[in-house]
């Protein structure tokens, strides 16, 4: 009798896995992590990112999630993991990066993904979504909330690619902080740490801006 062939409870997170190992986005993304560890008993750097990337994909939220992909035999040997480590191990990983390690490794990943499309005409779509929160998070407070007046929220000021939807940067503010003037600062960080060629608009090289109005 043959060896079985492994077996994936998610199935359509396989084409990604494909995508990403031959586009090597994810050994970029390995490559470049700012965590290193150095006990001999700590996860490979790969599986540690490989567990949470399979996670997010999976639309889990919570550490304890993560077990639902710890017996998926076929994702990890597409993302060239050893195994998927363990809840503690993927918050242990996360929490060894300061905020500002993550994210600028995280930005410069995300321009990859996106920085050849941009050699095209394109429009910068800005949207705000309120998001109500419950329960005691970081940074939520009360404000504009058309939906759920008086609850706590989050403002995810967002920047896309016009027409493609390709999301350039998401920025999280707190929910007292939704007009459009709190997310200027990561505007024109966008903007400006574009090469001006990238930069589709008018004659000034900047990228012509649409306001939205505020998603609820």
């Amino acid at each position: 009798m043959g060896r079985p062939a492994p077996l994936t409870p998610i199935g359509q997170l396989v084409f990604f896995s494909q995508f990403l190992d031959v586009s090597g986005h994810f050994d970029s993304l390995c490559e470049t992590c700012p965590v290193r560890f150095t006990s001999p008993n700590a996860p490979l750097i790969r599986d540690a990112i490989g567990t949470v990337l399979m996670g997010v994909l999976c639309g889990h939220w919570r550490y304890a999630h993560l077990s639902g992909v710890r017996f998926d035999a076929v994702n990890p040997q597409l993302l060239g993991m050893t195994k998927v480590v363990s809840e503690d191990s993927a918050r242990r990983f996360l929490g060894a990066m300061s905020p500002e390690q993550s994210g600028k490794w995280l930005h410069t990943q995300l321009r990859n993904c996106y920085d050849q499309l941009l050699v095209e005409p394109w429009v910068l779509d800005v949207d705000t979504t309120i998001k109500p929160v419950y329960g005691h998070q970081d940074a939520a407070k009360k404000g504009y909330n058309p939906t759920k007046p008086g609850r706590p929220s989050l403002a995810y000021h967002s920047y896309f690619i016009g027409n493609l939807r390709v999301c350039l940067d998401v920025e999280v503010e707190s929910g007292d902080r939704s007009a459009a003037k709190h997310g200027y600062a990561a505007l024109w960080r966008i903007i400006e740490g574009l090469p001006v060629s990238h930069r589709a608009g008018d004659q000034h090289g900047y990228a012509h801006c649409r306001p939205c109005p505020v998603l609820s």
